[in-house]
């Protein structure tokens, strides 16, 4: 795989020098930058106690430019994390609490009349901030979820005539919980697909719910963190994510896994069919291609290869299939199929 990199850098780059020096060139600006994100990881730790899978999926996210969907079972540290992940980095950090009466202008603001001067103004929501955290994302109605959309997309916000662009960074991290569900919207598939991840959180081990006990009752609370990352050296990183190559084998291989979802019949799944009501949008290909990127990125790697692929298409392409009847008559998850399709895709 190395030797294919190697020699197919040679074909795209536009500069002369040796393509083998430019990977390595490459490599170590990778490792700078990751000294840096493994600062953030440790700072992080210092107050979530493992859930090593939900903070490396945070920072993917965080360094592939997308949005991310937690779920798990309340108590599991989402918020804490989201909220500790953002007071890690030097950005402006907004919460909101997703409640059944909330309405989209507590989202995105809203005009304002001021009667001295006879004109309206704008009064800007809490969605102007570079970290959100919708709380229990699926507790408002989908006119309200759906004011999301334009932010997690066109990273703008429209108010009355007049369109805001949001600052950079801007990461939508959602929360919602599986088990409860009166009371609760489902998200709309519209929305569903614009978060580049979705997770889903398991229990912590033994050793860890004892380090959770100690922390929180011997110590006397749960400890805080430092601000030891900027904006502009998360900024930084996110270009360098995009540096990193993919072969176009590896291209092939996320669009054959992507695919094989839509026609499965032609991957030799034919058993599959029945089970999935529609296949992943091209914005999982987009997204698996960056996310794998990103997965490289934080292994201190310059090109990607197809575990980092494997790695990370079930968070990539859970959300973005529908399941048919049939697949929830017989209890057959969208990660069961996914598992599926790259047990029987070809591998570069």
């Amino acid at each position: 795989m190395h030797i294919h990199v190697i020699q197919d850098m040679s074909e795209n780059t536009d500069n002369p020098i040796n393509p083998a020096e430019a990977l390595r060139i490459l490599s170590e600006k990778i490792k700078l930058e990751t000294t840096i994100i493994q600062k953030l990881r440790e700072e992080v730790s210092k107050v979530i106690v493992g859930q090593k899978y939900m903070i490396d999926r945070l920072l993917i996210a965080l360094l592939a430019d997308g949005h991310v969907l937690l779920e798990g079972v309340p108590g599991l540290a989402k918020t804490l994390a989201i909220k500790t992940l953002s007071e890690a980095i030097d950005v402006q950090f907004s919460r909101i609490q997703f409640t059944p009466d909330l309405l989209p202008a507590d989202v995105t603001g809203t005009l304002i009349y001021n009667q001295k001067s006879e004109q309206f103004s704008v009064k800007k929501g809490p969605i102007f901030a570079n970290f959100i955290l919708a709380d229990e994302i699926n507790r408002a109605p989908a006119k309200v979820q759906s004011a999301l959309l334009e932010a997690m997309q066109e990273r703008q916000i429209t108010i009355g005539d007049e369109t805001f662009f949001l600052p950079n960074p801007f990461l939508v991290l959602a929360t919602q919980n599986p088990i409860e569900q009166e009371g609760t919207y489902p998200l709309p598939e519209a929305q569903v697909d614009r978060f580049m991840l979705k997770v889903f959180l398991g229990y912590p081990t033994k050793e860890e719910e004892k380090q959770i006990i100690r922390t929180n009752v011997q110590t006397g609370g749960i400890p805080s963190c430092k601000k030891v990352v900027s904006s502009t050296d998360i900024l930084r990183a996110r270009e360098l994510v995009r540096e990193v190559y993919l072969d176009e084998k590896v291209e092939q291989y996320i669009v054959d896994l992507v695919f094989a979802t839509r026609m499965p019949e032609k991957y030799g799944l034919e058993a599959l069919e029945p089970l999935i009501s529609y296949g992943c949008s091209p914005r999982a290909s987009i997204n698996l291609a960056l996310a794998a990127k990103a997965f490289a990125f934080l292994q201190g790697r310059a090109f990607v290869v197809p575990e980092d692929v494997r790695s990370i298409a079930s968070d990539v392409m859970r959300h973005r299939m529908g399941l048919s009847y049939e697949a929830e008559a017989e209890n057959i998850s969208s990660a069961e199929i996914i598992r599926r399709i790259i047990a029987k895709v070809e591998v570069p």
